[in-house]
C-alpha cells in the first residue's frame, strides 16, 4: 500500500468520524455544552 492511499484512508476515516460525532451522537454526550436552568418569576416554576 502506498503512502498516498494510506493518507486518503486516514483522512476519510477522520471525516466520517467527525460527521458521526457532530450529527449522530446525542446532544447529552457532548462536552462543554451545559444548559442553565430556566426559570421565570419568583416561584421558580420552570416555565420558559
Amino acid at each position: 500500500m502506498e503512502l498516498q492511499q494510506l493518507m486518503v484512508y486516514i483522512i476519510v476515516a477522520l471525516a466520517v468520524g467527525y460527521l458521526v460525532w457532530k450529527f449522530l451522537l446525542p446532544k447529552s454526550m457532548l462536552f462543554g455544552k451545559k444548559k442553565g436552568s430556566k426559570s421565570c418569576g419568583q416561584d421558580n416554576c420552570g416555565c420558559g
